[in-house]
């Protein structure tokens, strides 16, 4: 009956039933439904009749109640003319009485499956204080391959105030929440937990208005749409905030075969790093013995192997950062004993969760990190050094730098005969450093002086000329 009644219709139910009667006819008529699901008053009830009435006059003249109806049919004998023919009266009455009950099957929207059995990966940022819409299947209702479902939920007084009290204005009057409503989309997969994970062609509209999905999709590579990576989507923003008024998601996606999604709405609290740093300390922190014992069996020697290990060296600084570790930590799923800092493995991962542990690139989820006792300890007793050194034992010692003699240039010829020349030669600036208008002339020394022709005296023996600043002149190696 509701499906079938006009905008006149609908708002005169809806200021009766004291809902609010403005909008479109789809928001609407799915108020109207929405009141209808909750269970309405016999006032109601009596009010959908009395406009139905309006609305179809003759089809409730010919059925005057649905008792009288069932004890026509019950004294009719069996000998009668067949309902469905066109000359018997209750032919026509059944006429008259089925096809309001067709009409309502069609104009009615279908009821999606629910699938309660579909759980999804828990957030760690994000406490689920309440489930608005449980995961609902994304079917689809033709062979088009565009296909768009609704869903009405509606938010409680005690959670409205909860979304208001949570509201913070952020710079530019953004207004931001920290009690959200959060719409997620997964694969109606029942295996394990799933990934939030977006169907193809995904468009959202919360009460009417566009939702912006996160991010840019990629543009398409060799003609084949790329797919967004999966977030939950917070859509407090586009929801009314009354609880007197339902909302309304519309969904529409690109059908693929093979691939069915599910979609579900909670209410949510989100949490900050320092949140979950506060949670990960309460946790607590793991015995140093569990660390010596990895160590020792990390350094037992192997006897099918030739390269025995009798120390490890592991590095004090967080391989996020590089700076010392403060909060050292690794998940329980790691096999090595390098840490890393779990404030900043947790900033990370506020600002852009991935979930991958920095040493071994291996999933690290926030259920399974740990702080690790030793490094805790190895941390409170020496703060001058950045690197230390297992031994076999599960003992650890320091590895300071060792200070270099520093040894002046010259001084590594003073061994050798006429070095004082050599350095003094080494040492000499170039030519086009010293003087632009005076060139320095420099002698062979691979030639034996004993060998001198006498026809080139002087260009044997020349000597090398320095620059006045430099001092007096240098005689070459071959006059020694």
């Amino acid at each position: 009956m509701v499906s079938s009644f006009r905008v006149s219709e609908l708002q005169v139910l809806l200021g009766f039933a004291g809902r609010n009667k403005s909008g479109r006819k789809h928001d609407l008529l799915m108020r109207a439904l929405h009141l209808l699901k909750n269970g309405c008053s016999p006032a109601v009830q009596i009010k959908i009749k009395e406009l139905y009435r309006r609305r179809f006059p003759r089809s409730l003249e010919a059925v005057p109640s649905l008792s009288s109806l069932r004890s026509r049919i019950h004294s009719l004998p069996s000998t009668s003319v067949a309902p469905h023919s066109p000359a018997s009266p209750l032919g026509t009455v059944l006429l008259q009485d089925t096809k309001p009950h067709f009409d309502l099957q069609q104009l009615s929207p279908p009821i999606p499956p629910l699938h309660p059995d579909v759980h999804l990966r828990s957030l760690p940022f994000y406490d689920v204080l309440d489930i608005l819409i449980k995961p609902t299947s994304l079917v689809q209702n033709s062979m088009q391959r565009f296909q768009e479902k609704f869903f009405i939920f509606a938010l409680t007084p005690q959670q409205v105030r909860e979304v208001c009290i949570s509201r913070d204005y952020m710079p530019g009057g953004r207004r931001d929440y920290s009690v959200q409503v959060q719409l997620r989309l997964c694969l109606a997969e029942t295996s394990c937990p799933q990934e939030d994970n977006y169907p193809s062609s995904l468009c959202i509209k919360v009460n009417g208005k566009l939702f912006p999905l996160p991010g840019c999709a990629p543009p398409p590579k060799n003609g084949v749409e790329q797919k967004r990576p999966g977030r939950p989507l917070n859509i407090t923003s586009l929801v009314r905030l009354s609880s007197a008024v339902p909302n309304q998601v519309s969904i529409s996606w690109a059908s693929e075969i093979g691939k069915n999604y599910s979609m579900s709405v909670y209410l949510v609290r989100q949490l900050t790093s320092a949140v979950l740093l506060q949670k990960l300390k309460m946790k607590g922190i793991r015995n140093p013995d569990h660390s010596r014992a990895l160590i020792k069996e990390k350094l037992t020697a192997d006897p099918d192997s030739e390269i025995a290990t009798t120390s490890l060296r592991v590095s004090l600084m967080c391989p996020l950062g590089k700076m010392r570790l403060t909060f050292p930590c690794r998940a329980v799923t790691c096999s090595h004993l390098q840490c890393f800092d779990a404030a900043l493995y947790l900033q990370m991962n506020e600002k852009k969760p991935t979930w991958i542990c920095p040493v071994c690139d291996k999933k690290a989820s926030y259920e399974s990190l740990i702080l690790d006792g030793l490094f805790m300890e190895i941390l409170n007793q020496c703060s001058d050094v950045d690197e230390i050194q297992f031994q076999e034992d599960g003992s650890w010692c320091p590895m300071r730098p060792k200070k270099e003699p520093v040894t002046a240039p010259s001084s590594q010829f003073s061994h050798n005969e006429g070095s004082g020349v050599i350095s003094k030669i080494y040492s000499a600036k170039e030519p086009t450093e010293i003087s632009p208008k005076k060139k320095a002339e420099v002698i062979d020394l691979t030639i034996d002086s004993s060998s001198e022709d006498e026809d080139e005296p002087a260009r044997k023996r020349k000597c090398l000329y320095l620059s006045d600043s430099q001092g007096s002149p240098i005689k070459g190696y071959g006059d020694y």
